[in-house]
């Protein structure tokens, strides 16, 4: 019999404050589950790139161990470089094709090889988007300064060594239209926005930013579209204008070198598709992120023209709604994906929205959002929440302060056994597989034919179960397991005998693989 320890809850005091906003007060959390990364070098992240022909590569390779460390890149083509400081690769590749590369990460502890592939053709993002975005932090309040400040956090708290890699603006970055073209300048608060790309890059991290083809963003700043063609904004409310900006934008921000675009509206096929033509005639891959509330009848469409849409509303961190429809909780959203499964691959993925761990912020508009607390959510909620997520093959957006992460939420972020599975190369979406009362079984197919397996305990007290109930994991003959938030194989497994106790709204993360 095999039994994982069950995580001792934690209680977390709410309260209701004038703006109807649960506030979470400062609690003790748990040691984390995921053990330190060796001192010896270990490279993570995908087996794969995507880029478009012609198209600027950038790539660094994140890796943990101890530094100073210096990289390599056995068989790389001769229009890419790699910085042998940073790891990060660039160039261009004007042909379509598969080019196989050997990674290499040393540090005068020793040496980790891995085989890697660029894929230049039609697709780019063959593995979901893991970064951080601005609006669950400061809202409207950003500036140029704490947006350069979180991006130095993701590199100083070590996010980007396990594959972190955006760092995105959300509203409130929109100033008024100016140039020959019209197109968005920032506002007083970003004065830069060329500069502010280039410092992100020479971070060795990506950049992205936020529109809408509406005339006014939800936040009240200039949308992509106008009622005359100079573009001169007014603040209308939520519509279409009659002049689209969508070309322009798309030119300018590629000038800029952004990397991912954040359109929020909700989601249509007729102005998803003008944004997608001018991205792709940007010359820049550009990540194409839509925002929010997609319906499943358009997600065929939508995986043609975006890497990722918003398959819900915007996610609060708690677990259940109880009488406040205003949110979406983490238990409605991660349970309820299951009829989106079909439409997720390599290069187009479904979005159920940003992660809701470390300090966050959430409320009531105003000076109100920018005050970040505590995730509501008890350690085992987040390590559901996490785990879920990876089990989806879901874009990995961080809403939190990156600058005040604390051991638990790191080692939440870290763990790179995990995060491999939602950047596994087949990029498949787990499914219900099978139930035992208040247990719900998810099992997600992986590139090497191995099978992650997500047990759940949707109720509030712990629950032991094995599985006899799984009706579909597709799984035969001998198999080992390994318990990924422990990094830990499973002595004495068996499919027929083993059991685990599950803690309430808890989770078991195991890797199921024949036995060799």
């Amino acid at each position: 019999m095999v039994q994982v320890l069950v995580l001792a809850a934690l209680s977390i005091t709410m309260s209701v404050n004038a703006g109807n906003v649960e506030v979470a007060k400062q609690r003790a959390l748990p040691a984390p589950l995921t053990p330190p990364p060796p001192a010896t070098p270990r490279i993570n992240g995908p087996v794969v790139f995507g880029v478009r022909p012609g198209s600027p590569v950038l790539y660094t390779i994140p890796a943990t161990g101890v530094r100073p460390m210096s990289f390599a890149a056995g068989g790389l083509p001769p229009s890419l470089r790699i910085d042998t400081n940073s790891g990060c690769i660039t160039g261009v590749l004007k042909e379509n094709g598969t080019y196989p590369i050997v990674l290499r990460a040393s540090n005068k502890l020793g040496v980790d090889e891995k085989r890697f592939r660029i894929i230049v053709g039609d697709r780019i993002a063959l593995t979901p988007a893991m970064g951080w975005s601005s609006w669950n932090c400061f809202a409207q309040s950003i500036t140029q300064d704490k947006i350069l400040r979180i991006a130095k956090a993701m590199v100083s708290s070590g996010l980007s060594q396990h594959g972190w890699t955006y760092i995105n603006l959300d509203d409130g970055w929109q100033g008024n239209r100016s140039g020959p073209g019209h197109s968005l300048a920032g506002n007083e608060k970003f004065p830069d926005m060329a500069e502010l790309v280039k410092s992100i890059h020479e971070l060795g991290l990506k950049a992205g930013t936020y529109s809408t083809p509406w005339e006014t963003s939800y936040a009240k700043f200039p949308g992509g579209s106008a009622e005359t063609e100079d573009g001169q904004w007014k603040k209308i409310g939520n519509k279409m204008g009659k002049i689209s900006f969508a070309e322009a934008d798309a030119r300018e921000w590629a000038g800029w070198g952004i990397d991912y675009l954040k359109y929020d509206w909700p989601i249509d096929l007729e102005h998803t598709k003008d944004m997608s033509d001018a991205l792709h005639a940007s010359g820049r891959d550009i990540v194409f992120s839509l925002s929010n509330s997609g319906k499943i009848a358009d997600a065929s469409g939508y995986a043609q023209l975006a890497e990722s849409w918003r398959t819900t509303g915007d996610i609060y961190d708690v677990w259940r709604n109880g009488d406040q429809a205003w949110h979406y909780s983490v238990s409605e959203i991660a349970f309820g994906q299951d009829l989106w499964a079909p439409f997720a691959g390599p290069g187009h993925w479904n979005d159920p929205d940003m992660l809701v761990v470390g300090p966050v912020g959430v409320g009531n508009g105003g000076e109100g959002w920018t005050k970040t607390h505590p995730s509501r959510l008890t350690p085992d909620q987040q390590y559901t929440h996490i785990s879920m997520w990876c089990l989806l093959s879901a874009p990995l957006i961080l809403g939190c302060d990156l600058g005040k992460l604390d051991p638990f939420t790191l080692g939440l972020l870290t763990n790179d056994e995990v995060l491999a599975i939602d950047q596994d190369e087949l990029g498949k979406e787990a499914v219900r597989v099978g139930a035992d009362g208040a247990v719900d079984f998810y099992v997600k197919p992986l590139a090497d034919g191995s099978h992650a397996l997500g047990i759940f305990n949707r109720g509030d007290q712990p629950a032991t179960v094995g599985l006899a109930k799984i009706s579909r994991m597709g799984i035969e003959g001998e198999l080992k397991a390994r318990d990924l938030w422990r990094q830990k194989d499973i002595a004495d497994f068996s499919p027929k005998k083993s059991t685990f106790t599950i803690p309430a709204n808890g989770v078991v993360l195991l890797k199921l693989s024949l036995q060799k």
